[in-house]
């Protein structure tokens, strides 16, 4: 492939519009000297002579160069036009965005996300990686995604965050389980009880952490890779579990059992759940615009919600 750059173009395209090389170098703020490399260097690369560049007789592009110009002009325009629609500039934004999310929520956020983001930017192709800290963050930390939605909980240093809503760890019990008649639950009245316990990061160790912090040990039935299956052994009557509260869930298994969902008192892990991007870099016009429609849709308000940054 023949090798030459964008400026190199805008340099052949402008010299159509003198009479001289001095004049075209005068002009565009080049040596005459530079200018006639930078030619020759395009010309080298295309593989044909270009232009016409003698002192006596002027600068005149060749037929070649002629044919050359117009289909330069042509590139030059529709790289501007790509630039103008990923940024905005045409008034529709247009390109990728890749967003992360947490797997424990993501049926609770992204349908609202993908169902109404499209929508109001019909041009952004949005691209979905739904996993754990442990998978989301290298993938922020390489550049494969833009930005994620997680839990703002044992995240390492070096990411920007802006809240979406606030979470707390509940129990979420057996419809028919004694401790569902009450309003709340206190941890030392689950402690022996058996816990179906959602194995993932940084859920699993923040479980852990919360019995620990109280002196206690949770006794664990089972580990389940997905809260859909915790969810629907609960419903079994089999054992509770300890999520984060979330919106758009209905308190029932995916069977259709019912469960009981109550708050901890005193209250454990109260934290957010939070877009993230890496420290220093700016989001694209696409991805701010689909972290704005996120924060709107999960009703907080973006002056409320701040911005907070953690080098």
């Amino acid at each position: 492939m023949s090798k030459f750059t964008l400026r190199q173009l805008e340099l052949f395209v402008a010299l159509a519009d003198f009479a001289t090389l001095s004049e075209a170098a005068a002009s565009l703020h080049f040596s005459e000297s530079a200018l006639s490399q930078a030619i020759t260097r395009l010309e080298l690369a295309v593989g044909e002579q270009l232009c016409i560049r003698r002192k006596a007789r002027g600068l005149k592009l060749t037929a070649a160069g002629e044919y050359f110009a117009v289909r330069a002009r042509a590139l030059l325009t529709e790289a501007e036009n790509m630039v103008a629609e990923m940024n905005g500039a045409t008034g529709q934004l247009k390109g990728p965005v890749k967003l992360g999310c947490f797997a424990s929520f993501a049926a609770s956020v992204l349908p609202a996300i993908l169902g109404g983001f499209p929508k109001l930017h019909p041009g952004v192709d949005v691209e979905v990686v739904v996993g754990t800290h442990a998978e989301l963050l290298p993938a922020l930390e390489n550049g494969r995604l833009d930005l994620a939605i997680v839990y703002d909980m044992q995240l390492p240093l070096g990411f920007q965050r802006q809240t979406i809503y606030e979470t707390e760890l509940q129990a979420v019990l057996p419809f028919d389980h004694p401790l569902a008649q009450q309003a709340t639950v206190d941890l030392p009245e689950l402690a022996t009880e058996p816990l179906i316990m959602y194995d993932s990061s940084p859920s699993t160790a923040n479980t852990h952490r919360v019995f620990a912090d109280r002196g206690l040990h949770p006794t664990i039935l089972a580990h389940m890779p997905q809260v859909i299956l915790v969810q629907a052994l609960v419903g079994r009557g089999l054992g509770y579990g300890l999520l984060m509260s979330r919106p758009n869930w209905a308190p029932v298994s995916i069977e259709g059992f019912p469960v009981a969902v109550r708050p901890l008192s005193p209250p454990v892990s109260q934290t957010t759940m939070s877009a993230i991007w890496l420290e220093g870099s700016r989001l694209s016009p696409r991805a701010q615009a689909l972290l704005d429609f996120t924060v709107q849709t999960f009703s907080i308000d973006p002056s409320s919600a701040g911005l907070r940054r953690r080098g």
